[in-house]
């Protein structure tokens, strides 16, 4: 006689094989950090210093939004807890660069003399970081990191430095991030 499912299922025998096997997964599951994190399980504290913005062309909202950006992606993306006071890592930096430029040029053929005008520009942004890790300091550096946008150059300058300036500082820190956090 065949015996049923609830009947095997209800088994001591069946009942300690799901406890052995779900206390081996959770066992598994507490040995590995989904994270992917390359910092030393030691380092708790961080402390993001404010950027200064160096550079010759200003935008005076850029180093309040970088500053902030950077805070936030640590904060929200590592275990670390922000300090002002003997933090683990320390990250500090200036903004050396902010230039638009023209990328691609235009020429009205009907207008008269032919008018030249630039038809894309590119926003090109460059930060100095020095990053001092002071569980392993062998890892600290100082680098300078740089990205840019294209974009049609009728946006206004408004238009700029809402959408263009977001996506270059995100790039720019997610450079950042990985050169610390992922060691990539």
């Amino acid at each position: 006689m065949k015996k049923s499912l609830k009947s095997e299922v209800r088994s001591p025998k069946n009942w300690l094989k799901l406890f052995f096997l779900s206390s081996w997964l959770f066992l598994l599951g507490s040995c590995y950090s989904f994270t992917g994190s390359s910092l030393s399980p030691e380092t708790k504290t961080i402390q993001i210093n404010e950027f200064i913005n160096n550079a010759p062309l200003n935008n005076p909202q850029l180093a309040q939004q970088f500053s902030t950006d950077i805070q936030n992606r640590f904060l929200q993306r590592t275990t670390l807890k922000g300090t002002k006071e003997k933090p683990d890592i320390l990250i500090e930096g200036e903004i050396t660069d902010y230039n638009i430029s023209p990328t691609t040029i235009s020429s009205a053929v009907n207008a008269p003399g032919g008018s030249i005008q630039a038809a894309q520009n590119k926003l090109t942004i460059t930060v100095k970081v020095h990053y001092e890790n002071k569980i392993e300091p062998d890892k600290s550096f100082d680098r300078t990191y740089s990205d840019e946008a294209v974009f049609a150059s009728d946006l206004d300058r408004n238009a700029i430095e809402t959408a263009q300036v977001k996506l270059v500082n995100e790039r720019i820190i997610n450079k950042i991030f990985n050169d610390i956090v992922a060691n990539w």
